[in-house]
């Protein structure tokens, strides 16, 4: 692609309830991209299926209509706000009709339940902000759902994660399209690190996990939780529970989702979380507190949830919670 024979455009939908940070960041972040020889590659264009567009708290006028997709090489599909309309039959078969031409087309946040539900992710991995990610799941059982990751790169069709996650998107998109320089430059002038991945998991505040109040297992979990900082295996909350660990973890896929021991990894995680944003202890201590039982293995599954490393987290989320 070279400056002189294509300026890229780059239309960016914005829908009912559009959350405005989703549907600044593509166009705060590919209208100050500049080439070397001062040039501007990317068009920025809003379009909407009506002239105006209702967002929080003020309307939103329009550049153009949906036959703007038509024209766009790229379509940014910005997430929107609780309450809004579903996406109307046009604007699915125009997504739909985009795709079928090999437009590269991109969603922010909750943006990525528009592309599903235009069919557009069916078979492929993507990803959403994990708050909607279990709804997400349970909506579109077809897509490969990637609810810890930034953003997820299929060619022609990518989903992110968050608004932060959008911008990382955006300068992916760049970096594809014209280098690293070029985006690391767009990344100085949009106050953003370029080093961060797509893989990367988000940074996810882990809830206490799910406890069915009142059923059988609910005085089970509750001991766990009580004695995380102890040895927990298969076998040991068996013959608590009185159950065969065939039985429990049946019973613990029914009621929480998940496994006995990944439902431990979760609580320890959180419980870990909380040590690093509220505290001063080392590492050392925190991995015992929180039944990591070595500082090694501390690092290596806290990573593998969350993402990060124990101090990047607490560098990120230092005081947060206080």
């Amino acid at each position: 692609m070279s400056a002189e024979s294509h300026v890229h455009t780059v239309a960016v939908l914005a829908l009912d309830r559009v959350i405005p940070f989703d549907l600044s960041t593509p166009l705060e972040v590919f209208a100050r991209v500049r080439l070397p020889d001062g040039s501007r590659p990317y068009r920025v264009v809003v379009c909407a299926p009506t002239p105006e567009i209702r967002s929080r708290g003020f309307t939103i006028r329009a550049d153009r209509g949906l036959d703007a997709l038509r024209d766009a090489d790229t379509i940014m599909v910005p997430g929107c706000a609780e309450g809004a309309a579903p996406p109307t039959p046009e604007v699915l078969e125009a997504l739909r009709e985009a795709a079928a031409r090999g437009t590269r087309i991109a969603s922010i946040c909750v943006g990525a339940f528009v592309l599903a539900e235009a069919g557009l992710l069916d078979g492929l991995a993507a990803t959403t902000h994990w708050v909607a990610a279990d709804h997400f799941a349970r909506l579109f059982p077809k897509v490969d759902l990637r609810p810890d990751v930034l953003y997820v790169d299929n060619g022609h069709l990518l989903t992110s994660a968050g608004a932060a996650a959008g911008l990382d998107l955006c300068l992916h998109m760049i970096r594809r399209d014209w280098g690293s320089a070029v985006a690391a430059d767009a990344a100085r002038l949009s106050v953003m690190p370029l080093e961060r991945e797509g893989g990367q998991a988000q940074f996810i505040v882990h809830q206490q996990p799910p406890v069915p109040r009142g059923s059988a297992l609910e005085p089970l979990l509750d001991w766990m939780e009580e004695h995380l900082g102890e040895e927990l295996t298969l076998a040991g909350l068996a013959r608590r529970s009185e159950m065969s660990e065939r039985t429990l973890g049946r019973r613990f896929r029914e009621q929480t989702g998940t496994t006995p021991l990944q439902w431990v990894l979760r609580a320890r995680v959180r419980r870990a979380q909380f040590l690093l944003e509220n505290t001063d202890h080392t590492v050392e201590r925190i991995a015992d507190q929180a039944g990591f039982g070595s500082p090694t293995a501390f690092r290596e599954r806290f990573k593998r949830v969350t993402g990060t490393t124990p101090y990047a987290y607490r560098s990120a989320f230092r005081g947060r919670a206080a």
